[in-house]
C-alpha cells in the first residue's frame, strides 16, 4: 500500500511542536470526534503527518511519522477510541500559515480549509508536496 499523507492538530500551550521533538515519540490521544477517529485508524506505519499549531500560531510547523497504528486510546473512559504514535521527523525551515494555505490555489481543497474543525485529516500528495515546498523543506 502507499504512503498516504495527514494533518494532526494541537494547540501548542497544550502540545507543542518542540515538546514533540523533545519527547521524541508520543500517541495521538484525546480525538473525540468520529470522522477524525476513523482517520487515525486508516493511518499506517509509515505515513506521513503534518503538525499544525491550532488557536495561537495556526501554522504548519513540522512534519511526523506514524510509528505504531492504531490501538485503543488509553485516556478514553466510555466509548470506542483510538490513537497512533507518531514521532518527529523534521521541522518545518519556514512555518506555513493558515493565511498562506488559503491565499496558494493550489491548496485551496486541502482539508486545513475546508474542514478546519477537523483535528485529524487526510492530505492529498501534491498538497503535501506543496506545503513543504512553501517550507523551504526536503524530506531525504
Amino acid at each position: 500500500m502507499a504512503r498516504r499523507y495527514w494533518l494532526i492538530k494541537s494547540e501548542p500551550f497544550k502540545y507543542a511542536w518542540d515538546r514533540f521533538v523533545a519527547d521524541g515519540r508520543t500517541h495521538w490521544d484525546g480525538v473525540r470526534n468520529f470522522e477524525a477517529r476513523n482517520n487515525l485508524r486508516a493511518m499506517q506505519v509509515g505515513d506521513l503527518a503534518l503538525f499544525y499549531h491550532s488557536n495561537e500560531g495556526k501554522a504548519i510547523v513540522g512534519v511526523a511519522k506514524v510509528v505504531r497504528a492504531a490501538y485503543a486510546d488509553p485516556t478514553a473512559d466510555d466509548g470506542d477510541w483510538s490513537v497512533v504514535d507518531v514521532a518527529p521527523l523534521k521541522p518545518l525551515a519556514q512555518p506555513v500559515t493558515l493565511e498562506t494555505v488559503k491565499g496558494d490555489a493550489k491548496l485551496a481543497k486541502m482539508s486545513l480549509v475546508r474542514r478546519s474543525r477537523l483535528s485529524v485529516a487526510p492530505v492529498e500528495a501534491d498538497e503535501f508536496t506543496r506545503v513543504l515546498a512553501l517550507g523551504e523543506t526536503r524530506l531525504r
